[in-house]
C-alpha cells in the first residue's frame, strides 16, 4: 500500500483531509487538494485520484474534467440514487397525489353533465388531499368505491338512453322514407344516415357524413333553383302568349267591326272612286289583320319550342336529383364506395359466398397521415387519398372492391379470395405503392398504410369481420407500420 499524503499508511483518514483542504483558498490548491484526498483512496478510486494528480500538475484542464466526470457518473450519482430510497410514505404520498388527481380532475371533466356526482368527486378530492399514512384509509375507500358504483349505473343509464335514441331517430327515419315517392332523392340521404347509425360511430365518420351531406345539399339547392326559375320563366312565357291571344281576339273583334261598317258603306255608295277608295281600307285592313296573324303564328311556333325546351330542361333537373340518391353510395372525393355503398356490395357479395368461394375483407389505414397533411396541407392530404385509391384500383382485381370509411381509413372486398392470397395482395399493393409515390406540387411524397385481413367465417357478419380485420391492422400498426397482418380466427 502506498504512503499517503498525510503520511500514514493505508487509506487517508479524515484528519488527512481536513489537514489538505485547510490551506486550499484558491481554486488551484483546491483542485490539488481533491486530487490528493482521492488518491488516498482505495482500489480505483485511488489509481482515478492518481489520474487527477497527473492532470494536475501538467495542467490539463479537459483530462482533469474528463476524470471529474466519470468520478461523478459512476460513484456519486449512484451513491446518491442507493443511498436513500424513498419511504413506504413517501410512496403512499405520491400514490395519494396521483389519484387526487384522477378523481379531481379526471372524474370531475368526465361527469361535468352531472352536478351532483361531480361534486362529489371533487369533496373526495379534497379528503384525499387532506389525507396522510397515520390515518385510516377505510372512509375513503367506502366513498370511492360507492361513487364509482354510481358512476357506472350512470354510465349505464346513459348508454341506454343513446341507444334508445338512435333507435327512435332510426325508426323516424325509416317512417319518412315510406313516406316518400320511390324515386325521391332524400333516400339516399335518409340510407347514409342510417347506415351511420347501425355501424360503429366515431368523429371522423360523423363528420365525414356531415360534410358529405352538406355537399350534397348544396348541389340539390342549386338543381331546385334551376328548376323553379324554369318553371317561373315558364309560366311568364304562357301570360304572355295568352295575353297576346287576347290583343289578337280583341283585334279580330275591331277587324270585324270595321268590315261590317265598310260594308254599309259599300252598300251606300254612289260612285266608282267612291268604292274604290272603301276597296283600298279595306284591304288595308286586311293586310294589318293578316300580317298580325302570321307574327302571332311564329309567336306561337316560338313559344311551343321554348316550352319543348323548358319541359327537357326541367326533365333533366328532376334526373339529377334523382340521381342524388346514387351519389350518397360514394365518396365524393376519391370516387370509391362510401359506408352505405360498401355496405350493399358486402351484402350481395355475402349472399354469393360459399366453401369453395372464401370472403375476405382488409382493412387499410394511411400511415402518419396526420403528418402528411401538416407538412403539405389538406390539399396534399386530399391528393394522397386518391392516390391511392388510383393504385389500388389499377393493382387488385376489378372484382376487388374499395371503398372508404372515413379519414384515412379504406376497406376492401376481396371476392373468391383465400387469406393468404388477400395478405399477398396488399403484400403487392404496398410495393407499388412504393414504386410508384405521389407527385404534388413538384414533391415526390411516399404513400404507405397499415392493413388487417380477415376471412370472413360462416354466417358471421360484416361487423364481426371488420372488427377482427381492425384489431390485425392496429397489430401492424404496433409491429412498425407500413405492414399487413391477417386476423386471428
Amino acid at each position: 500500500m502506498r504512503e499517503t499524503p498525510g503520511g500514514a499508511e493505508g487509506a487517508i483518514g479524515s484528519e488527512a483531509l481536513v489537514a489538505l483542504f485547510s490551506g486550499a483558498h484558491d481554486p488551484l490548491r483546491l483542485l490539488t487538494a481533491f486530487a490528493d484526498g482521492v488518491a488516498g483512496l482505495h482500489d480505483e478510486l485511488g489509481g482515478l485520484g492518481r489520474y487527477l494528480q497527473s492532470a494536475r500538475r501538467a495542467e490539463d484542464w479537459p483530462a482533469y474534467g474528463r476524470a471529474m466526470r466519470q468520478l461523478i457518473d459512476k460513484y456519486i450519482r449512484t451513491v446518491e440514487l442507493n443511498a436513500a430510497p424513498p419511504s413506504a410514505d413517501a410512496r403512499l404520498l405520491r400514490l395519494r397525489g396521483l389519484l387526487q388527481h384522477a378523481v379531481g380532475s379526471g372524474l370531475t371533466a368526465l361527469l361535468r353533465n352531472e352536478p351532483a356526482l361531480a361534486n362529489e368527486a371533487t369533496a373526495l378530492a379534497a379528503a384525499l388531499g387532506e389525507w396522510t399514512p397515520d390515518q385510516d384509509l377505510g372512509p375513503l375507500s367506502w366513498t370511492l368505491t360507492d361513487l364509482c358504483t354510481r358512476i357506472g349505473e350512470h354510465a349505464e343509464d346513459a348508454e341506454e338512453q343513446v341507444s334508445l335514441l338512435l333507435g327512435l331517430f332510426d325508426l323516424l327515419l325509416e317512417n319518412v322514407g315510406e313516406l316518400l315517392d320511390e324515386k325521391s332523392w332524400l333516400h339516399g340521404q335518409i340510407g347514409q344516415i342510417r347506415s351511420l347509425l347501425s355501424g360503429p360511430m366515431s368523429r371522423s365518420a360523423i363528420e365525414d357524413a356531415r360534410n358529405e351531406l352538406r355537399q350534397m345539399l348544396y348541389r340539390q339547392t342549386l338543381l331546385k333553383n334551376g328548376i323553379d326559375e324554369s318553371r317561373t320563366a315558364l309560366r311568364t312565357m304562357m301570360g304572355s302568349f295568352v295575353e297576346k291571344l287576347d290583343g289578337m281576339a280583341a283585334q279580330t273583334g275591331e277587324y270585324q267591326d270595321r268590315l261590317a261598317g265598310h260594308a254599309a258603306r259599300i252598300r251606300e255608295a254612289r260612285s266608282i272612286g267612291e268604292l274604290n277608295g272603301l276597296l283600298d281600307t279595306v284591304l288595308e285592313d286586311t293586310g294589318r289583320i293578316q300580317a298580325r296573324a302570321l307574327r302571332a303564328r311564329d309567336d306561337l311556333v316560338a313559344a311551343r319550342r321554348e316550352l319543348e325546351e323548358s319541359e327537357r330542361r326541367l326533365a333533366q333537373m328532376e334526373q339529377k336529383l334523382s340521381d342524388a340518391a346514387g351519389l350518397a353510395r360514394e365518396d365524393e372525393l376519391t370516387g370509391c364506395l362510401n359506408r352505405r355503398g360498401f355496405d350493399e356490395a358486402f351484402e350481395r357479395e355475402a349472399a354469393r359466398a360459399r366453401v369453395d368461394r372464401p370472403l375476405c375483407v382488409t382493412l387499410v389505414d394511411l400511415d402518419d397521415f396526420r403528418r402528411l397533411n401538416a407538412v403539405h396541407g389538406h390539399l396534399g392530404g386530399d391528393a394522397a387519398l386518391r392516390h391511392f385509391v388510383d393504385v389500388t384500383r389499377l393493382t387488385l382485381r376489378d372484382d376487388d372492391i374499395i371503398g372508404r370509411f372515413g379519414g384515412e381509413e379504406f376497406v376492401i372486398l376481396m371476392p373468391a379470395t383465400t387469406l393468404p392470397h388477400a395478405v399477398a395482395a396488399m403484400v403487392r399493393l404496398r410495393a407499388v405503392l412504393s414504386h410508384r409515390p405521389l407527385v404534388y406540387e413538384t414533391t415526390r411524397i411516399a404513400v404507405s398504410f397499415s392493413a388487417g385481413v380477415a376471412l370472413r367465417g360462416a354466417g358471421e357478419s360484416f361487423e364481426s369481420l371488420l372488427k377482427r380485420a381492425d384489431q390485425a391492422m392496429y397489430r401492424a400498426k404496433r409491429a412498425g407500420k407500413d405492414r399487413t397482418m391477417a386476423a386471428m380466427t
